[in-house]
Parts: structure tokens; sequence; C-alpha cells
């Protein structure tokens, strides 16, 4: 890696004097860099005033790094020759189609220990030791600064490195593919270099997500935020199909539970991403980020009375919270604001107009002075004014350097550019939309976000007892300590009612001839004597099999499903949700990465829309949530035990009352993918 983004010498392979040619960018980037530079093609003599060569044995060198600027299929002949040559990396611009292409590739360098950047990829900067290998033209002097940047998508690569933002960068590097080389080992690299700042991430697909997993965390303990958009989600096996939980899951779902598990910032789209970029990278490059206090709300300072209602619904839309300000704070702001304006927070202080620099600088200073707000932002739309007013910067730049502080714009084409640099130039974040902006600001509030420090502990006996053998899934949950119901399996009439005896009644008659019982009428409670029974089974059996259970009846509670699936990505996924028949179409559910604490545990207890049900709505009964807690940490238990050998495990629903919480059903999915 250090010998790839911080080569001395690179070798141009595919280089061309052709105007416009890949070959000919190729070249261009490569001279702009630091790194001496080869060229090579056996159809040229020179290029410009370089000698141009037919093979890499023609150098004089070997050098560090090889761009191949080829045809797919010439790829596999370039890098064996430079594997053999003993060059330690390469960057591979072609798609590298073909049948087992990508896998010779992988091999080749592999074999080689070779770092390779790509296939399909654009290339990389790196500002700090000046190299330059791209094969498309990007700016010069690409601006630079504190943010190490990795993305899988080449369009966004140029767009970010072009965007004119408060922000510059260590290293950025269009990964492509990642045959070899992948986003964790750019990562490490990059928290390797104590000038990143920031690091960030646009993510098409997860790969090697316990390694990239492991490298996000250390960049939390080192205090360095990551602000993540991922594209798409990972592939879903059969478990996801065959459990509630798996469909609950998601591809969104999974990467927001690998986000959450790390401290990653997650965002929506290229906006949001880039605000929280440019947002942190100024706290960052201020100083601020290590010293934030206990504040965790945001505050905004307003023009416009309709604006300021916009922002309101549009920061209660997306959940983030306005700082409550102190009484002092209020009467600050009070006793600056024109006759009928009220101080709060958001605030809209034009009345008159007279001496806005003043009025607008000592509100948003007594903002950012108040110990409940964690970010200030003056909410204008900077638009160009035509009499020269700056009162608006002015004001803003009088009061920076005190903590957070940035401005909010709604329409970016409507930014004066003159304005929004000077800002810039100064260290204040220019965010250029309402709702990618207040999510930055949410982002940096709520920043650094809990990261479960739960230690991994495998029961080795019980995992190997559960890989030898398989048993009823009640058996499953019960040995992970997940209290069941009394439960007797059933093949004939006679046997359900000496069940139903033997357990006392009422019971519940369930058939095991469906995964999803309730779904197919598989299910009947409250069976309350053997005449019942007998009715009950005779009709289960003739739809749906011989085979039942005959269960013990358990208090009437809130219902809860919990469960674990096997990502193909991201591997087992913790799912809690509102339970019963209905639980896909609620949508109400959390989903984290195990190990899972009592601490994560109950926060997601909290997250869920009906943990008003659990905490007594409305007169109700208030339920045991220690114990609902006890089978989610049971269910993170189980999901780092058994995670490689089942698919997926659920209960649903988990009845949870004043007495406890009770799994009156479950489904074991073995691993539909041995191995």
């Amino acid at each position: 890696m250090a010998t790839m983004l911080g080569a001395r010498s690179m070798a141009v392979i595919g280089a061309s004097a052709r105007a416009g040619s890949f070959g000919e960018r190729m070249v261009i980037e490569a001279r702009r860099g630091s790194a001496r530079t080869h060229l090579v093609n056996p159809r040229y003599r020179r290029i410009g005033d370089l000698p141009c060569h037919a093979s890499l044995d023609d150098l004089d060198e070997v050098p560090d790094l090889v761009l191949l600027g080829v045809p797919d299929d010439a790829l596999i002949d370039q890098l064996q020759a430079a594997a053999a040559a003993g060059v330690r990396s390469a960057v591979l611009f072609g798609s590298a189609h073909g049948a087992g292409m990508r896998r010779a590739i992988t091999d080749i360098a592999t074999r080689a220990g070779m770092a390779l950047c790509g296939a399909g990829c654009m290339g990389f900067v790196n500002t700090v030791t000046g190299v330059r290998a791209l094969g498309y033209l990007e700016p010069d002097p690409l601006p630079a600064g504190g943010v190490s940047l990795v993305t899988h998508s080449g369009s966004a690569f140029s767009t970010l490195l072009r965007a004119r933002r408060g922000f510059g960068f260590r290293l950025a590097v269009s990964s492509g593919q990642e045959l070899v080389t992948d986003t964790a080992d750019y990562v490490e690299y990059a928290l390797d270099d104590p000038g990143t700042q920031v690091i960030g991430l646009l993510l098409e697909t997860p790969r090697a997500a316990p390694r990239l997993r492991n490298v996000l965390r250390q960049a939390a303990e080192r205090d360095v935020p990551v602000v993540i958009l991922t594209v798409g989600g990972s592939p879903r096996g059969r478990a996801m199909v065959a459990a509630h939980s798996g469909a609950l899951a998601g591809d969104a779902a999974g990467w927001a539970a690998f986000c959450a598990s790390t401290g990653a910032v997650r965002t929506t789209d290229l906006t949001e991403f880039t605000d929280t970029l440019e947002l942190f990278a100024c706290e960052a490059r201020a100083g601020r980020l290590q010293r934030r206090g206990g504040g965790r709300g945001i505050a905004t300072v307003h023009d416009s009375g309709a604006e300021r209602a916009l922002c309101a619904d549009v920061a209660h839309e997306m959940g983030v919270e306005f700082a409550e300000l102190s009484p002092r704070t209020l009467g600050v702001i009070g006793d600056l604001l024109d006759d009928g304006l009220t101080p709060s927070n958001p605030l809209d202080m034009w009345g008159t107009g007279a001496d806005t620099r003043t009025v607008f600088g000592g509100c948003l200073r007594a903002m950012v002075e108040d110990p409940a707000v964690a970010v200030t932002a003056l909410a204008v739309d900077l638009v160009t004014e035509y009499d020269g007013d700056t009162a608006y910067t002015d004001a803003v730049l009088d009061v920076e350097g005190q903590a957070p502080l940035a401005v909010l714009a709604s329409v970016p084409s409507a930014i004066d550019p003159v304005m929004a640099q000077r800002l810039r130039d100064r260290g204040v974040a220019v965010l250029e939309g309402m709702r990618s902006g207040l999510a930055a600001m949410g982002h940096l509030a709520a920043w650094p976000l809990p990261v479960d420090t739960e230690p991994v502990v495998v029961d080795q006996v019980r995992r190997d007892r559960w890989s030898r053998a398989t048993g009823p899934a009640f058996d499953l949950l019960a040995d992970y300590g997940v209290a069941v119901p009394d439960s007797r399996p059933a093949h004939s009439r006679a046997e359900a009612v000496a069940a139903a005896a033997a357990i006392g009644y009422p019971v519940a008659v369930k058939t095991a001839g469906a995964a999803h019982k309730s779904d197919v009428g598989g299910v009947v409670l409250g069976v309350s004597g053997p005449d019942e029974v007998v009715a009950v089974y005779d009709d289960m059996a003739a739809r749906l099999g011989p085979a039942v259970s005959v269960d013990a009846m358990v208090p009437a509670g809130v219902e809860v499903s919990v469960g674990f699936v096997r990502d193909a990505a991201f591997g087992p996924l913790v799912v809690v949700a509102a339970g019963g028949v209905a639980v896909e179409l609620h949508g109400d559910r959390v989903v984290v990465c195990p190990p899972v604490s009592r601490t994560t545990a109950r926060r997601i207890v909290d997250q869920l829309r009906i943990a008003p049900l659990l905490t007594g709505w409305r007169g109700g009964p208030v339920a045991d949530i220690d114990a609902l807690v006890d089978v989610i940490v049971a269910f993170s238990a189980m999901a780092v035990e058994l995670g490689d050998m089942l698919d997926a495990v659920e209960a649903n629903p988990v009845i949870v009352s004043a007495t406890g919480a009770v799994a009156v059903d479950a489904l074991v999915v073995p691993n539909s993918v041995p191995g």
C-alpha cells in the first residue's frame, strides 16, 4: 500500500501521443505528479520530451507502480509482466470483463504480493506524496486538506474532486472493483497518516466487511470521523426470505447496522454526504471535534418567517432536535430583537433590517455560547446582494472561531460564490441545502456516536453442542436462556389430548408443518378441553399434516419479534421488531450487529415505535423490559456462536408482560450454503 500510494516511480503502460486518448490522459496526469514517469508502448519511440519503451524490461529501474491503460485482452499479460519484473503495485483502469479474468488478475497480484487499485477504477491522487495515478484529467492542483476519500463510484470520484467545497484532500481513491486492495486497506493507510482528519467513503458493495468494521472502529477510537454514503446493499440468502426477520433486515438496514456498530456517520445521498464532509472537515481543521461540549441540539437564525417554519418542519421530519435555549440566552436575544419578535429556537429575527451585522452577530454569539447547543447556523440563502451589502457574512465571521458555526442555504444555485468562498476561507462551512444541511448539523450534534464495546464471548461447549446435532427450536432457545412455554409434540389425536392433559388447560395447538403458522391457520389459542383438542387437531392435521405441538398458554402482553439472520456480506444481524402476524407490515424494527450489550439492547427497545406499549401506554400494564433485554442479549450470543451454522433463528412472538418475556413460537432455518 505504501509503495503504491507513495510511488516514487511509475510506468505508464499504453502511453499515447494521440490527442484526447486515454493513453495521453494517463501521461498528462502522471507528469503532473511527483513520481518519475516511464512511458511504455512499442508503437512510439518518444512521446513529447520523454522516451517511450517497448516493454517494462527496457526500463533502467523497476517502477514502484504501473498504470495499465490497456484493453482487457492485454490486461493479464501486462500484469504478469509487471509481476515478473518485481513491480509492487498496479492500477487497472479496464473493466476486466471476460470469463475468469478477474480471478486470474487476483491470483497474479496475490502471488506477487502486489497492491492493486481497480479494476474498473479511475485511479488515485495522494496530495501528501504528490502521486497522481489517474486515467482522467482532474483538478490540478487538487485542493489539499484533511479528508481521505475512497469511492467505489468513478463518477462520484470526479464530482467530489471538482465540488469546490470547504474541504480538501489528503488522499482520494477511486477503488473500483477492489479485486485485491480494498476499502479497509485504504482506510488503514489513511489512519496511519496523522494528517487525516475526516474519512469519506462511498460504498456500493460491502467487501471484507469484518476487516472494514475493525478499521472503522479504530477510527472511532482515535476520534477520526468516518462519513459513509452507501449505495445499494448486500445480497440476501434464503434465510432472509424464510424468516420474517430476514425480510425486515433488508439491504439498507444491514448497512445501517454496520455503520452503527462502527460509530460511522451514515448519509443518504451525495448532497448530504458533501455537506457532512464539509461541516466535519471545518470543525476538525479548527480543532473543535476533540473538545465537544455536552450540547446535542442545533440552533438556527433566520431572516424569514416562512423559511424558519420550513426549517422546523424538515428538522422534525428528520428527527434533528433543536436545543432548548437557557433563560439567559433567550434574554440576551430578546434584548437584541425588534419589537414584536420573540426569542426562540429556531429564531426569526428580521424586523426593520437596521444594523443587521450587529443584531445577527449578537444572536449568533448568544446561541453558540449556550451549553445546550452543539452547532449553530445562520440559515439564510446567501444570495448575491446587488447593493454590495455583506452584513450576513460579516456577522458570521465576527462570531466564527468560538464554536461550531455554519451557514445553511436552501437553494445551491442562488448562493453568492464570492461570499461562500470568503466564509470557507475562514473555516466556516456553507451547507448547500436545507435538508442536507440540517442532516449534517444533526450528524455533528450527535457525534461521536455510541459504539458498543461488548466483547465477543463464545461458549464453545454450547456451540459444539448445537453444531453436532439439531433439536426443537424451543430447546435451542431454552439453551440460551430464553423462556419458552411447556411444549409437547403430538402426531395423533390421542397424543394431542394426552399432551394437553399433562400441560393443563387451556392450551395452544400449533402445526409443525409450516414455517409461518399463523399465515396458514396453523395456530389455535385457548383450547379448553379434550373435545376441542380433538376437533382442532383433526382440522389442522387434514390441512397441514399430522405433526403438531401442544403448548401452555402464557399471560397476555406486548408481542415482539426477536431473531437473527445471516447476511452474506455483513454476517449475522440481530433483528428486533414489533411482533405478531403483521410483523413485516408494521415495519417497526431495529437491526444491529452483534455482540449486543444490555445497554444497547435497552436502546434498541427504546427505538421501537411500540416502546410506549411496554411502559404502560394509556394506563396499561408496565411490561418487564429487563426480561426483553435478556432475550435480545441471548439472541446476540446465539448469533455470535451459531451465525455461521444457521441462516436464521426467530422467536415471533415473544410475549412481554409484567411477569416476564416468553417466546411462544420459534423458527430455525438451517444453513443453506454449508461452509
